[in-house]
């Protein structure tokens, strides 16, 4: 029985250890944190963002693109911005992983977001949201292992997560969400 015991015990041990080879690297040496604040990223512009600084807010992450069907959610996602920034922030990750509908350069994406939607809220470096090169800040926002609430996996242009105050998972809305849906602008009004 002991044997036995000790046996399974080892393969749960492999296998968790193999697990754990299999997960992707994150990229540029940037560990996966446990906590949300602990995140920087670069701005579009290239300079740093320290999550940090947004405690006390609610925070939507949302993977944008340029050239999607969902693409004139920067609409909503502005007025919800400008609705609730005073406890909200809004950032917004560009990703060119889903149809390739967002290829430019970080200037380029800027431009187009300041010019045809008025965007004000952060946008970020562009990133990978999924697969082998995936940002640790994704990792968290996708891995029950570190936001301890769910698995979910970005299946689209325009998925938003939504964190509390204190920068705690609070929930996941798919692309055909609306930025101004009344669930989503509830759970940001509690």
């Amino acid at each position: 029985m002991i044997k036995k015991a000790k046996s399974v015990l080892g393969f749960f041990t492999l296998a968790g250890l193999l697990n754990l080879m299999c997960k992707p690297a994150p990229p540029n040496d940037i560990t996966v944190e446990k906590e949300f604040y602990k995140f920087k990223i670069k701005s579009i512009d290239g300079e740093p963002i320290d999550l940090a600084a947004f405690k006390g807010k609610k925070i939507l992450c949302v993977n944008v693109a340029s050239y999607c069907g969902y693409t004139p959610q920067y609409e909503g996602l502005q007025k919800l911005y400008d609705t609730y920034k005073k406890n909200l922030v809004i950032i917004g990750f560009p990703c060119n992983q889903f149809g390739a509908q967002e290829p430019d350069s970080g200037i380029q994406i800027k431009q187009f977001c300041t010019s045809n939607y008025h965007i004000s809220f952060p946008l970020t470096e562009k990133i990978d949201v999924k697969g082998k090169h995936q940002h640790p800040i994704y990792q968290w926002l996708t891995s029950k292992n570190l936001n301890n609430v769910e698995d979910r996996e970005v299946k689209w242009n325009f998925n938003k997560f939504l964190l509390d105050e204190n920068g705690k998972y609070l929930g996941y809305f798919s692309s055909k969400v609306s930025p101004m849906d009344s669930v989503l602008v509830s759970m940001i009004e509690k």
